[in-house]
């Protein structure tokens, strides 16, 4: 095998051994499932691991990461991790951690091309845009970039609230927050930059967006759908109740329904 991945697996038993000794138990709550409280949006880079800096463990911190911490409204791999963390998981806290150093940045921040990353990186230059007179009255380039990290992160945070996934949590009555973090490689700490979001109020003629109304049919198929989750449910306390009569023929009906508006 190779002497890389012979490493990896190394690694990875000398782990599950050490937390076997501290919890027996361990993995087996693992295996029940997860609620993590965090969503974590970061930067791919090797230096940020995601749990590490933030000391949470397996199960308190859903992740996301790519190059230099985006948000994108175009990438669904990001809209689909945003979307279940926040609509199924419930997570309570959404962070964009970006870092200083973040090659990223500085690759946006240059006039040379690099690939086909350039086209990631016109999101991060449409950052440079939005804030160039701030940027051009930093002389020194290090202390600019860092700024342009810190911007970075607090324009992603504010990309997070456009969404409509964000939007309709904050309607709930369980709000969820959002936070923009930067992460000091020198250091090894995080930084709070305070994003505030609750100015873009002046705003929402442009970004808000309203839940739209079911329609008949729609509202047909939810309530059908509903009624079949709440009888499975039933089932799993009740085993018996799964061979009545009565319940396959309402199950019957609602798989029924539920073909019928699919052809309309």
């Amino acid at each position: 095998m190779e002497h890389g991945m012979q490493r990896i697996l190394e690694g990875n038993r000398q782990w599950v051994e050490s937390q076997r000794a501290k919890d027996p138990q361990y993995f087996e709550r693992l295996a029940q499932g997860q609620k993590p409280r965090y969503l974590f949006i970061g930067c791919s880079d090797s230096r940020v691991p995601g749990s590490a800096i933030t000391g949470t463990g397996p199960g308190e911190m859903f992740t996301h990461r790519n190059i230099a911490n985006m948000v994108v409204h175009t990438d669904m791999n990001m809209l689909s991790v945003l979307q279940y963390a926040v609509e199924v998981l419930g997570v309570e806290d959404v962070m964009v951690v970006g870092h200083y150093g973040c090659g990223g940045v500085a690759a946006a921040a240059s006039n040379k091309q690099h690939g086909l990353i350039d086209n990631w990186l016109i999101n991060i230059r449409d950052v440079i845009r939005i804030h160039e007179t701030e940027l051009l009255r930093i002389a020194d380039e290090d202390a600019r970039l860092r700024r342009l990290v810190e911007l970075n992160v607090i324009e992603q945070v504010r990309n997070l609230a456009k969404t409509n996934i964000i939007q309709n949590a904050r309607r709930s009555n369980k709000p969820i927050k959002l936070h923009g973090l930067v992460y000091d490689l020198r250091e090894g700490l995080l930084k709070d930059l305070q994003v505030e979001t609750e100015n873009f109020d002046a705003l929402s003629h442009i970004y808000a967006v309203e839940e739209p109304a079911p329609t008949p049919g729609t509202q047909l198929l939810m309530d059908q759908l509903e009624k079949l989750q709440n009888k499975h449910a039933h089932h799993e306390h009740n085993p018996a109740a799964a061979t009545a009569p009565a319940e396959a023929s309402e199950e019957e009906k609602g798989e029924k329904n539920a073909k019928a508006l699919r052809r309309v």
